[in-house]
Formats: C-alpha cells, sequence, structure tokens
C-alpha cells in the first residue's frame, strides 16, 4: 500500500497542490471579509474537487506529452519541470494514466455537481465546465492549446480567475469586482510558475512543436516576459487596493516583492542554464504560495479588525 500510494503521488504530483489551495483560500476569504459568513464544509468541497481535477489534468498532461514523445526526449528535466516522469521511467503504464486522469476529472466533476445543486443558479456549472474541458485539452488532440500558445492564457484563467471567483461564489453566492481583481495576483503567479518551467523545456518542446510563448519568444526574449508577469501580479495588487475593490490589508503580499527580487536575478543570470535555474523556479512558486496566503489573512484581518 505504501508504495501504491508512494507512486501515485508522485504521478500527480501533489506537492504542485499549492496551486489549487492558493485560489481556493483567497476566494473563500475575500467571501469571508465581505460577508461575515465562512461554510467549512463547502470550502473543503471546494477544495478537494479542484484537487482532483488538478490531478486529472496533471496526469492528461503527463500522458498526452507521452503521446507526442515530449516528455520521452526531454533529458533536461528537473523536479519543477518535464512532467513526473512515471511513464518514462517505467513505474505506471501509459493507460493506466490515462484511466486515473478520467476517474480523478469525474470525482471532481461530482463535487462540482453537488456545490452547483447547493448554490444559486449555473454559475459552478459552467466555471467547472470550462475548467474540465482545457484542463483535459490543454496537450490533448485535437485541441493542444499548449502546444498552440492557448496554455498560459488557459493557465491563468482555470487556476487563476475562475478557481478564485469560483471559490468566492460558493461562499458568498454573488460575484462581484472585487472577487475579479482578487483573482488577478493568483492567475498571474500561477502564470509565472508555468512559464519560467518552460525554461528547461525548451529544447524538448521545440522539438515536438509544442510552442508555447517561451519557444515563440526564445529564450533570451521571454525572460521580459517573466518581467511582465511579476509586474502584473503586484500592479494588480496596489491598483485593487487603491480603487477600494480590496481592503487596505491586502498590501501585506507586497511582502513577497524580496522573494520576487531574487527570482529575476537568478533568471536574468541564468535563463539558457538547467539546473542553475531551479531557485528561481522554486522562488516562483513561493511568490505563488505567499502572495495567496498573505492576501488571505489581509481579507481576514480586514473582517476581524
Amino acid at each position: 500500500m505504501k508504495e501504491f500510494l508512494k507512486k501515485w503521488i508522485k504521478a500527480v504530483r501533489a506537492p504542485f497542490f499549492t496551486a489549487t489551495l492558493v485560489p481556493v483560500a483567497v476566494g473563500s476569504t475575500l467571501a469571508y471579509s465581505q460577508t461575515g459568513r465562512f461554510n467549512w464544509v463547502n470550502f473543503f468541497l471546494t477544495l478537494f474537487g479542484f484537487c482532483f481535477i488538478h490531478a486529472g489534468a496533471n496526469l492528461a498532461n503527463d500522458y498526452f506529452d507521452h503521446k507526442t514523445t515530449d516528455d520521452d526526449i526531454n533529458r533536461s528535466f528537473t523536479p519543477f519541470s518535464g512532467g513526473s516522469r512515471v511513464i518514462q521511467d517505467g513505474i505506471v503504464p501509459a493507460k493506466h494514466i490515462l484511466n486515473a486522469a478520467l476517474i480523478f476529472f469525474g470525482l471532481g466533476s461530482i463535487i462540482g455537481l453537488y456545490l452547483n445543486y447547493v448554490s444559486p443558479g449555473n454559475i459552478i456549472l459552467l466555471f467547472g465546465l470550462f475548467g474540465v474541458v482545457t484542463a483535459f485539452f490543454y496537450t490533448a488532440s485535437p485541441v493542444m492549446m499548449a502546444y498552440h500558445g492557448w496554455g498560459e492564457l488557459m493557465i491563468g484563467l482555470d487556476f487563476g480567475v475562475l478557481a478564485v471567483m469560483g471559490s468566492f461564489f460558493v461562499q458568498a453566492h454573488s460575484l462581484n469586482w472585487s472577487a475579479f481583481w482578487a483573482s488577478l495576483p493568483v492567475a498571474f503567479m500561477i502564470t509565472g510558475i508555468l512559464y519560467i518551467n518552460q525554461f528547461q523545456d525548451y529544447e524538448a518542446d521545440k522539438t515536438v512543436k509544442k510552442n508555447h510563448w517561451v519557444v515563440r519568444l526564445g529564450k533570451k526574449k521571454a525572460v521580459y516576459g517573466y518581467y511582465l508577469i511579476i509586474a502584473g501580479t503586484y500592479i494588480s495588487i496596489i491598483i485593487s487596493v487603491v480603487s477600494g475593490l480590496l481592503p487596505f490589508y491586502a498590501l501585506i503580499a507586497l511582502f513577497t516583492l524580496p522573494l520576487a527580487y531574487t527570482a529575476i536575478k537568478v533568471l536574468r543570470a541564468n535563463y539558457d542554464k538547467i539546473y542553475e535555474l531551479i531557485p528561481a523556479n522554486a522562488s516562483t512558486i513561493k511568490i505563488h504560495l505567499f502572495v495567496g496566503l498573505l492576501l488571505s489573512f489581509g481579507f481576514i484581518l480586514s473582517r476581524l479588525i
């Protein structure tokens, strides 16, 4: 049983589930700050439902990147890029990975249908349907969004805008511009995680014509794209607070700026290196996590103080 769990934890890339925790926390705590209500049962259902969809997306991505040989020919993989490697290392057969992806999508969809049932209208149904379809066709043919320059946008929408706003809606039973603006820094940073991890995958991705924006721009020019992502994260926080859409305490997320500086410095010096770039990959994940947690903390403070 221990080995079974170990290989599937590796396959679903569970350590990256912070990409799920952050938007659910941000959307749910913003709803609490505005309404004073917090439904713990629906919070955990949202979290687990989204985790299941995330697991399905990771597994489907591994399967279809194997089918195109992208991950198979990748010799520059790191703990942050190149897939889970469970297919390439012979740990789990490719067919089992696809079957597991469909099971996880199904489990997440069941929870989503329940949340839609207990929420007004069909907002959760629409968000969930869009998320599942785009997560599957992120690398699946015939759409293969990641291969045609749409992957970054879809990741930002699914794991940023829709995830935050959907989590907000589950708690508040309404949507507003505050929820949208709270989703933007999360969307920017989850896109940043994907974006910076593509530097190490550049050669393999270019070979199989996975034409994401790092491949399209080339590594040197793509560095500026990362600058824009980081700038978008912090500018969106400042604008939303200054405009009164988010509470003043949301500004504590700016304490992550030193991490952003570190990531930029490492990327600028090592954009064409594989292992020297790893600290920037790690810092980007930390920025995403801590921006999300600090925003959530700020929203809670604004309600309590």
